[in-house]
């Protein structure tokens, strides 16, 4: 289902794992829907036992375990003081745009036999990247200080934290350091709890 952007507005409160999710076009286990992507942001409609309905950026709601979302606080916080390191999306958007040409040059590889599965996976570790525009406004993931931050179109303001340990200043993840990570702070690791599966099925009363 898809729903009009500029009606219904978009204000994420989650965000996918970092292993992405799976979905469903009703709450029902036999309604298999696509995926979600790892770490997309969303916005929580609903819930009904386990399961929850979330709107995705681009207007398309379905529905999800909600066991496995990741909570984002309720507003991006104001700027109270001079701006930080951040305050300037410009280094961010780059940052993003970087490591975007480096996977679309890994994937190059990959399609053209230069490269085989192995070594193109051993060549992405550790590469994450997040972006979404909507209008004005503009999330994106730095992976260097393991946050998302939001941007209005005047300033960019720390959105979410992760608990991962900081990168190097190049920007590439440390030696044994997992390949995504989690993008609010004391979040637990991506993945279902012990014994988790499908969400709980709704009975008619």
């Amino acid at each position: 289902m898809n729903l009009p952007m500029d009606e219904f507005g978009f204000r994420p409160t989650h965000v996918a794992p970092p292993d992405g999710l799976p979905s469903w076009a009703a709450p029902d286990p036999a309604q298999p829907a696509s995926p979600l992507d790892p770490l997309l942001p969303l916005q929580l409609l609903g819930r009904a036992g386990d399961w929850a309905q979330v709107l995705c950026s681009n207007g398309w709601t379905t529905w999800v375990d909600g066991r496995l979302l990741l909570s984002l606080p309720g507003v991006p916080p104001a700027a109270t003081g001079p701006p930080a390191r951040t305050a300037d999306p410009r280094p961010a958007l780059a940052e993003a745009e970087g490591g975007l040409a480096r996977y679309r040059s890994l994937l190059e590889d990959l399609a053209a036999g230069g490269v085989d599965l192995e070594t193109f996976r051993e060549r992405a570790r550790g590469l994450r990247i997040g972006l979404v525009v909507d209008g004005e406004r503009l999330w994106v993931f730095d992976p260097v200080h393991d946050r998302w931050s939001y941007c209005d179109g005047l300033q960019l303001h720390t959105y979410a934290v992760g608990d991962r340990p900081r990168l190097p200043d190049s920007g590439r993840p440390a030696a044994g350091t997992p390949n995504a990570g989690t993008p609010n702070a004391g979040a637990p690791n991506a993945g279902p709890p012990p014994g988790a599966g499908e969400p709980t099925r709704l009975v008619e009363p």
